[in-house]
């Protein structure tokens, strides 16, 4: 657990500290680009720890960003409640920080047991994104809903395929 507290550590502290260096609040133009990134899953640090959850979700994943302000996401992977799901959404970023993108992911998820017996559900997701040449991370703060989904800080690690 202390291996994965760091690991998150230093993902925060990379969107954090080229934050720090920046100007400030910017609005992004939009332009078009041609970048595919994979993903390996999440790291998730629950906010409810008296809950048991699994914070360590492997899986696979990939973003196609086609503009400097939104991409494409889909992938699966086994989650916090010890079950796999699915994902698939867009990512809508259209502000930074310096280096960091601030947006949401919309879309839908499946696998959670409590939530709609394990079916499909849309969700909208607060998201920071940090990307230098070939790696990247998205940060999402996950929220809670009711004793459903549990809410999370969610780290996914990823790197530049084309």
């Amino acid at each position: 657990m202390i291996n994965s507290l760091r690991i998150a550590g230093l993902a925060l502290l990379a969107c954090v500290s080229g934050a720090a260096m920046a100007d400030g609040f910017e609005t992004i133009e939009a332009k078009p680009l041609q970048e595919v990134w994979i993903n390996g899953g999440f790291y998730s640090y629950h906010f409810q720890r008296d809950k048991g959850l699994n914070d360590s979700n492997p899986g696979l994943g990939g973003e196609w960003r086609f503009s400097t302000v939104a991409s494409v996401t889909a992938g699966r992977f086994y989650n916090s409640d010890r079950a796999y799901s699915n994902y698939a959404g867009v990512y809508y970023q259209p502000w930074k920080i310096g280096p960091v993108r601030i947006g949401a992911v919309v879309g839908g998820f499946s696998g959670y047991p409590k939530m709609r017996d394990g079916g499909w559900f849309p969700a909208a997701i607060p998201t920071l994104s940090y990307e230098y040449e070939r790696v990247g991370v998205n940060v999402a703060i996950v929220p809670s809903y009711k004793d459903r989904l549990y809410g999370a800080l969610s780290i996914q690690l990823k790197l530049k395929a084309f």
